[in-house]
């Protein structure tokens, strides 16, 4: 059954541009059935307000059927981080600082990649195959996730 404590979830990466929208919109389609009700969003650590996703981000979420045309960048606040139940990270490092900046947040925060043991590069600035590198990472690590939490055992 799905894991009724977790009732939302944020996605974190650094300027919630690249990784964040694309996991938090991946992560929402496979669990609309499942927890229709789930709160799945995004955030980063150094965000710029307001700024639209990478124009690659969404074009490899067109390519799945999503949009991330009206995402907007926003900042990790105290409040933010509070809201949420889960708070899932692309690197090892984004957690420690999570904790560090956070500290009511320990416990919730974890590594997209916690079960495989791996970290998602970020792929700002880069050509598209670090995107789609990226995406794959992601979408292992959705894939662990909705498994554990949110798969009938």
């Amino acid at each position: 059954m799905p894991d009724p404590a977790i009732r939302a979830v944020l996605l974190l990466c650094t300027g919630n541009i690249c990784r964040s929208p694309m996991a938090a919109a991946l992560l929402s389609r496979r669990l609309a059935v499942l927890t229709p009700d789930l709160l799945v969003a995004s955030a980063g650590l150094s965000a710029i307000a307001d700024a639209p996703a990478d124009p690659i981000s969404c074009a490899l979420m067109e390519a799945k059927g999503l949009d991330l045309s009206t995402h907007r960048a926003r900042q990790l606040t105290a409040s933010l981080a509070n809201a949420f139940d889960l708070i899932l990270v692309m690197e090892d490092r984004q957690q420690r600082t999570v904790e560090k900046g956070f500290p009511a947040a320990r416990g919730r925060v974890h590594r997209l990649g916690r079960f495989g043991n791996f970290d998602i590069p970020d792929p700002y600035g880069k050509p598209r195959a670090a995107f789609e590198s990226s995406l794959a990472l992601i979408e292992r690590g959705i894939d662990d996730y909705v498994r554990a939490f949110w798969t009938p055992k």
